[in-house]
């Protein structure tokens, strides 16, 4: 049998690094609000416009799938765009893009409710990324995050 192990780690960041962090976050849920609100419009528009010209009797069509290749295609349209999302790790507003396609996912099998905004008033307010080295190097110290093992 494997046992599987796992660490919680606390990190003491500093106030340059909270700072990057929270615009990391901030742009993480914009760029996942975007593609939601996005998918959202295609699927109420089409549905509405085909209730009205007599092709659908209730509102049971889904709509065409969430495609997640072309969306991390338009988060480059989208910095063109919005400059500040240039700021922070590119891989951070890519999962965002991922978990969008995760959640359509899970919906359209009908495994889970429709997908949901982000809010900021959320207590739990996360990102996810893979590249620690390159936030390190942006953020400016050598030394990184420091982290501190928590145990239960």
């Amino acid at each position: 049998m494997k046992v599987k192990k796992a660490f919680r780690f606390r990190i003491y960041p500093n106030k340059k690094q909270i700072t990057f962090i929270h615009k990391t976050i901030g742009c993480s849920r914009f760029v996942y609000n975007y593609f939601t609100g996005k998918q959202k419009d295609h699927y109420w528009h089409t549905v509405n416009e085909m209730i009205q010209n007599g092709q659908l009797l209730q509102n049971n069509w889904k709509g065409e799938f969430f495609n997640k290749n072309k969306a991390i295609k338009a988060v480059r349209e989208l910095k063109k765009i919005y400059p500040f999302l240039k700021e922070v790790d590119s891989i951070a507003l890519q999962k965002a893009v991922e978990n969008v396609n995760d959640s359509y996912t899970r919906y359209y099998k009908k495994q889970h409710k429709a997908p949901r905004f982000k809010s900021k008033k959320n207590s739990v307010q996360s990102y996810t990324t893979k590249h620690v080295n390159a936030i390190t190097k942006e953020i400016g110290t050598q030394a990184g995050i420091f982290v501190k093992k928590h145990c239960d």
